[in-house]
């Protein structure tokens, strides 16, 4: 983990691309804005070229895929690959066979440099479907670490797997983290802004793993500072996504040691 990178971001702000969830896309905006990245989003696959050239790294989010947004994932999952650009995928609902499609025939063309999913849609891609419902998680799976390394293995690429512990692996080394808030599991879009908040990270860190344990120990810290400093409780989730934003821009390296001490275990 490299704390370093949260100034880092802040210092060069990098261009996030996100092919977007469009029930967040603001949301996802503004925590790659808060952050200190610069987010753009675009439906068009006829600019896809232009934009791929300029981003530091890319989201790609299947979260309300259509039929012509698949055809623009593709055309920019294979740019990106051709012009070495990071990519996340965010597998939403990937449980349901319709979804598993369209996100096979996207993983056909592009090779994926992180997948974040939440424990269902981890499960589902491990080929485990018992704990997939849609965009939601059961919140726990049986065997975690063999579910995300069995992933990372099978893309070749570094898995995330996001809940109430989150675990993240590439397949030879495997971390789990333990910090974070439950409010997250209430707040829509929670793990559409990880997603791309770590494509930001990608842009900055050419180690995937140091980058994708980075963003997602920061990430889940500073939700739980902001509960802390706005003392909220668990009946606020809409109070949660205004302190979760401001503290996006406010957070600290020193701010945050507190939080992640011991926190981050190798597995």
């Amino acid at each position: 983990m490299n704390l370093s990178l949260l100034e880092t971001i802040r210092e060069t702000n990098p261009v996030v691309f996100t092919v977007a969830n469009s029930v967040t896309i603001a949301e996802v905006a503004n925590a790659v804005n808060a952050i200190g990245a610069s987010p753009i989003m675009s439906k068009a696959k006829e600019e896809a070229a232009d934009l791929v050239g300029i981003a530091g790294a890319i989201a790609l989010n299947l979260g309300t895929w259509t039929p012509d947004q698949i055809d623009q994932m593709v055309t920019v999952g294979s740019l990106a690959n051709q012009h070495q650009r990071p990519v996340v995928i965010d597998p939403v609902a990937v449980g349901l066979p319709s979804r598993r499609q369209q996100f096979d025939r996207l993983v056909a063309t592009t090779q994926p440099t992180v997948i974040r999913a939440n424990a269902g849609e981890m499960a589902a891609l491990s080929g485990d479907l018992s704990n997939s419902k849609g965009i939601d998680a059961t919140g726990a799976v049986a065997d975690p670490k063999r579910i995300v390394q069995a992933v990372a293995l099978h893309y070749h690429c570094v898995a995330v797997m996001t809940g109430a512990v989150d675990w993240i692996s590439d397949g030879q080394q495997t971390v789990s983290l333990h910090v974070g808030t439950p409010l997250f599991a209430t707040h829509v879009g929670s793990g559409d802004m990880l997603s791309s908040v770590l494509a930001a990270y990608l842009a900055v860190e050419p180690n995937a793993m140091t980058a994708a344990v980075t963003g997602t120990a920061i990430f889940g810290a500073t939700g739980q500072w902001a509960v802390n400093q706005a003392k909220l409780t668990l009946r606020q989730p809409g109070s949660f996504g205004i302190a979760l934003m401001d503290s996006f821009s406010q957070v600290t390296a020193e701010t945050l040691s507190s939080y992640l001490k011991d926190k981050v275990v190798d597995e």
